[in-house]
């Protein structure tokens, strides 16, 4: 059975790019990668990084097993130079990159990674797939926590997405506001809060309502949330104020007309005397309909299918790309030179990148200022690339609650048309000192 190495997390064109650079000598040239989006998807106004802390657990752990080098070998994937490479591979070079929490641009290079080419460039797959699905997730719920206020809302994606993917999408929904989740592995990993109630299934299996309601406050206390959309709603309501007196915690609708059924279960707790029971509703929820349930009289939410889903746009778009790599003849030393790719329609910017984020006086984020030499840092700029990785060595590991609290202060650094839900272009534009003023 395969260890939990991630080496293995890669695409066969990182071996096949490492044999021939071992060939020729290339492996190792020094070299600069970088990790970008073109842009932002559905004319979203901001990004979100989310991920860091998953590739750092990732990068450490990234090596290849006696077993991984027997597969490799036997099935003929690279030949017996490039094993002895691998058999010995370890990361030694820097990664620099975007605080995680922190929002990104279109062009803002949220990751850096800096090493000889062979080992810079086997990271390529594994940061993407990291980067590109936890900053989708993190995207689209920092969008939900927007909508829904100071409404509670708990991740329950658990069974629309593959199950591995279901916990870094917790710990993504997590760090922009999200109370917690239904994951229960999302919590021993990542310390993400908990909360779970019951299916419609639990009602199936009792004889009646009541007694199912009865036996979940017998088990559970008075403080649970009972769900009341089985038959008919209703009549639920009454049942379970009947059984769990005035004190009931919450009760929870998951199908039918929402904003009609949450208006008339409230007016219906309020006549049964209980005006402290919450309503929570859940059912295919997202950032519009989130958004149109403003007015309602509820007081969380439950996302599942297009929190895990990024809401229609899965994956962030971003890119690893060389853009400076030392000259021929001056080996892991030399200065670097800036590369870039000329492709039509996807264009590259060479130089390895530094970034601030530009604001005015009142501390309202004015531009994303883009140079290929360490910024002078006014007081009005907020340097945005931090070291995570030296030499090998991971330096940048923190816990979620500080990505948590860092996308709280990010987004209150926007422009308030950051937090619009319509399609527009990005709160600020990206700047590239020297070059185009725009990506």
């Amino acid at each position: 059975m395969p260890g939990d190495g991630t080496a293995l997390l890669t695409d066969h064109y990182e071996l096949t790019m490492v044999q021939a650079s071992l060939r020729s000598g290339a492996a190792n040239r020094r070299a600069i990668f970088e990790v970008f989006a073109r842009h932002l998807p559905h004319g979203r106004r901001y990004g979100v990084v989310a991920g860091t802390g998953r590739l750092l657990d990732a990068v450490e752990r990234f090596r290849f097993s006696p077993a991984d080098l027997e597969f490799l070998g036997s099935a003929g994937i690279v030949d017996a130079p490039t094993l002895a490479f691998l058999e010995s591979y370890r990361f030694s070079g820097n990664i620099w990159g975007y605080s995680e929490g922190d929002c990104y641009f279109p062009g803002s290079p949220i990751l850096v990674v800096e090493g000889t080419f062979a080992e810079a460039v086997m990271l390529e797959t594994l940061a993407l797939s990291i980067f590109n699905h936890d900053c989708a997730i993190a995207s689209a719920a920092s969008r939900m926590v927007t909508a829904a206020g100071d409404r509670p809302l708990i991740e329950m994606g658990s069974r629309r997405t593959h199950e591995r993917a279901a916990v870094a999408s917790a710990r993504a929904a997590y760090i922009v506001g999200f109370a917690s989740t239904s994951n229960l592995r999302a919590r021993q990993e990542f310390g993400v809060p908990s909360a779970g109630t019951s299916a419609h299934a639990f009602t199936l299996v009792h004889d009646s309502e009541r007694h199912a309601f009865a036996t979940q406050l017998e088990a559970l206390g008075p403080s649970t949330t009972l769900l009341v959309d089985t038959y008919d709603v209703a009549r639920a309501v009454r049942t379970a104020i009947d059984v769990a007196g005035p004190d009931l915690g919450a009760v929870r609708i998951d199908s039918g007309d929402l904003p009609v059924l949450a208006r008339q279960v409230r007016a219906l707790l309020d006549e049964l005397g209980a005006r402290k029971t919450r309503i929570i509703l859940t059912g295919d929820l997202d950032e519009y309909s989130i958004a149109a349930l403003g007015a309602v009289p509820v007081d969380g939410y439950g996302v599942g299918t297009s929190l895990v889903t990024g809401s229609g746009a899965p994956t962030a778009a971003l890119v690893y790309k060389l853009v400076a790599r030392a000259s021929w003849d001056s080996g892991s030393d030399g200065v670097l030179e800036p590369v870039a790719k000329r492709s039509v329609g996807k264009p590259g910017r060479g130089g390895r990148k530094w970034a601030v984020r530009h604001r005015d006086e009142h501390g309202t984020a004015l531009s994303e200022r883009i140079s290929l030499s360490p910024p002078d840092t006014g007081p009005l700029d907020r340097a945005l690339l931090v070291p995570l990785v030296v030499a090998g060595e991971i330096v940048g590991r923190e816990p979620v609650s500080s990505a948590r609290e860092r996308h709280r202060a990010a987004l209150a650094e926007l422009p308030p048309y950051a937090l619009q839900l319509s399609r527009g272009y990005p709160a600020i534009p990206t700047v590239f000192e020297g070059g185009d003023p725009e990506v």
